[in-house]
């Protein structure tokens, strides 16, 4: 995709989670500092400060934790050994006591399986949801653009399915 284009169609993603049921019920908000080629979520960020939420974002602890970082308009960030950009400080949150939790996507299917970029970060942080009866907190929002779409994706059995994607063909 061209700059433009994934401009227009992070902004028709973003404008679709904003208006969604999962992120107008939320209080806690997880999500991501986009990457050049990921879904631009900044302006989820924004509109979830602007509505007084509170928002966090992945931080990377070691080789296999992730834990989720509360960030505001002065945090400051710094790349971590992957170039992702993460607050240098800030209140943690456990991922279970999130409400919402945009996630990124490399690839998904119908069912809402996901294919993340490989670490396996979020399906240690979320491990917790595999046995769940129901689906309560926090939903896991897979947000992509059209041309990630694939046929059909088999999933690992550690492979957290997400709660719905979001994309750009809705």
């Amino acid at each position: 995709m061209g700059v433009d284009e994934r401009a227009r169609a992070s902004l028709a993603i973003c404008n679709q989670v904003k208006a969604s049921r999962e992120f107008y019920a939320s209080t806690l908000v997880g999500c991501y500092l986009p990457m050049f080629d990921e879904v631009d979520t900044r302006e989820i960020i924004a509109t979830a400060w602007r509505a007084n939420k509170r928002v966090f974002v992945p931080v990377l602890r070691n080789q296999s934790q992730m834990v989720f970082c509360e960030i505001r308009e002065d945090t400051e960030l710094a790349k971590n050994d992957f170039g992702i950009w993460e607050p240098t400080r800030g209140f943690l949150m456990p991922p279970r006591n999130l409400d919402v939790v945009i996630t990124p996507t490399v690839a998904f299917d119908k069912k809402a399986h996901r294919i993340g970029m490989g670490g396996g970060y979020f399906d240690r942080a979320f491990a917790f949801l595999r046995h769940r009866t129901q689906w309560i907190r926090p939903k896991l929002l897979g947000v992509a653009f059209r041309c990630q779409e694939v046929e059909k994706i088999t999933p690992n059995p550690w492979d957290i399915r997400l709660y719905r994607v979001v994309s750009d063909t809705q």
